[in-house]
């Protein structure tokens, strides 16, 4: 084989290993309405031509020291979360959100069989058991979703182009305004997002009187 068509050959391989396009880099900072920096607030990308996802990627939701780990969790549409429960006693996980009503009844270790969300929207989940075990799932219409560190900062790259914003937190008392951004692979766009419609957070502590029966 000549060095010339050795070189062609590993051009073509390196065309064909390459990334998609993800150039685009949008840098948010999540605030509240004081300032205050929104831990868990969720930010999705959510392009102007709607995508049929066909592939099913598995993401876990576990439950350790009686909470579920991640409290705050956002996945694209058509995931299956499993819900492995780490605890020395048995979980009842449960839902009667619109976007996914669903059970598993009392069980612990991996037995429970992986869920499926298939439609977008909020799902809020509790143990039936453990009335202080709340969790939040946002099932969203886009692979480009990020959520925000203790600072409330989020990183998402995508693909050049205009996307409608979406702002999801536990805290929302309704839904945020959406909008519309366009992000240009040239530069970093970086965005400040206060979000008004909060509800008081919630601190004091559920007593679960029977968990230990289970």
């Amino acid at each position: 084989m000549n060095s010339k068509f050795a070189g062609q050959l590993l051009l073509v391989a390196a065309l064909l290993m390459s990334p998609p396009g993800i150039s685009a880099q949008l840098e948010l900072s999540v605030v509240d309405d004081k300032g205050n920096p929104l831990k868990d607030a969720v930010a999705a990308l959510v392009p102007q031509q709607k995508i049929d996802y066909t592939a099913v990627p598995t993401v876990i939701m576990d439950q350790r020291q009686n909470m579920f780990v991640p409290g705050v969790l956002a996945i694209r549409v058509n995931t299956q979360v499993r819900f492995p429960n780490s605890d020395d006693v048995r979980h009842h996980v449960y839902s009667f959100s619109p976007a996914k009503k669903f059970e598993l009844r009392l069980y612990h270790g991996m037995t429970a069989e992986p869920v499926l969300f298939d439609k977008p929207g909020t799902v809020v989940l509790g143990c039936n058991i453990h009335d202080s075990m709340v969790a939040y799932i946002y099932v969203v219409e886009t692979e480009y979703f990020a959520v925000a560190d203790a600072q409330g900062n989020i990183s998402l790259a995508a693909p050049a182009g205009k996307y409608q914003v979406q702002i999801y937190h536990p805290q929302m008392s309704g839904n945020f305004p959406e909008s519309t951004i366009t992000l240009d692979d040239s530069q970093t766009l970086n965005n400040k997002i206060t979000v008004n419609n909060l509800s008081a957070a919630k601190t004091a502590e559920t007593v679960d009187e029977f968990s230990n029966l289970f």
